[in-house]
């Protein structure tokens, strides 16, 4: 027994090198692809804007480079904060409907960028109120998750599961791809389109990737819905980003959903037992071993306390330790039937 235990753990060790082996393989792919895509259209882009800026300065010859490149410079600071100095732009970036959407954003840790705090005060108040805030949405999301698993993943599979008995393990894996496939055509195929419609620079892809990004809580701010409002399009832009806050939080939340459903998964289970380091069956002997252990201290204290004040009413603490190890639970504590206090019945 002991040879297979110390078999079993050394096996799982090597499991969980070979996965940081993997993941470490994982990133450094990803970044050569990335590499290989992304870094030709840097360096166009780079190009062109220094050919751009050349023209300039040629058709312009009244303009200095350093003062030109300054001005740039403050501009360039000024979008990074969330303001804009292009065309009439009157788009406000700390009016409520904004705030709410950039704490939205920070309490999920999506941070989009495309907004900060301007002033070390708000810096300072941004620490603070997401050292509440995000345990506290943790919490939140955490319960909201839980409540509603009982009702579309818990509920169903027991019905299914009586109804046809099929195997629970492959209703989970059937349930579990069908829950994904309607989060991603309500959450993200559904909304695209919308987006597209709302966003008029924005095609399909671009509007997939926002949606992806966001409900994955990436937020790499490149694309964030209202930035260019199109008054034709959208005449009411306070309550379209609303829309937008109210539809992040849903999604994030059905999204946590499928993930959790996936990962409850009794395939999923086998695949975690062979990277940690104990198995769930050790770990909850160990956690009842221990529950038992803290129910019969408090049991014997009790018990200890009333012998002190009715000695001849109690049993002894002997019997009442062997009748917790026999239950397997602590159980309150009840007088004998019949038994009597000072020779007096109750």
């Amino acid at each position: 027994m002991v040879l297979h235990s110390r078999i079993s753990s050394i096996s799982k060790t090597l499991n969980f090198g070979l996965l940081v082996v993997a993941y470490i393989l994982y990133l450094i792919v990803g970044a050569a692809i990335f590499s290989a895509i992304e870094l030709p259209y840097e360096e166009a882009l780079r190009q062109k804007l220094k050919a751009d800026l050349r023209d300039f300065l040629r058709n312009n010859s009244c303009v200095s480079d350093a003062r030109l490149e300054k001005l740039l410079a403050r501009a360039l600071e000024a979008s990074n904060y969330g303001v804009s100095i292009l065309g009439n732009d009157t788009q406000r970036s700390w009016d409520f409907v904004s705030s709410l959407f950039f704490t939205s954003t920070v309490l999920t840790t999506t941070g989009y960028g495309h907004t900060v705090p301007l002033s070390d005060g708000g810096k300072a108040f941004c620490i603070f109120y997401s050292l509440l805030g995000i345990p506290v949405t943790l919490f939140f999301l955490s319960a909201a998750v839980q409540r509603i698993m009982s009702v579309v993943t818990r509920r169903p599979l027991s019905y299914f599961h009586r109804r046809w008995a099929m195997s629970k393990s492959h209703l989970g894996v059937i349930h579990a791809a069908f829950l994904a496939f309607i989060t991603t055509l309500t959450f993200v195929i559904i909304p695209a389109w919308i987006f597209v419609a709302f966003e008029k620079d924005w095609n399909f892809l671009e509007a997939l990737y926002f949606c992806f990004i966001s409900l994955t809580t990436i937020g790499l701010g490149d694309y964030v819905p209202g930035e260019t409002p199109n008054k034709d399009l959208n005449p009411h832009p306070h309550l379209y980003r609303l829309a937008i806050t109210v539809y992040l939080l849903l999604g994030l939340v059905c999204v946590l959903v499928v993930l959790e459903t996936c990962w409850e998964l009794p395939q999923m289970k086998r695949l975690r037992h062979r990277f940690y380091e104990k198995n769930l069956r050790e770990l909850d002997s160990e956690t009842t071993n221990i529950i038992d252990r803290d129910q019969l201290s408090d049991q014997l204290a009790d018990t200890a306390d009333h012998v002190i004040d009715h000695p001849a009413t109690i049993p002894s603490v002997s019997e009442q330790a062997a009748s917790i190890r026999q239950n397997g639970k602590a159980a309150p504590y009840t007088l004998a039937s019949g038994s009597a206090l000072n020779g007096k019945p109750r």
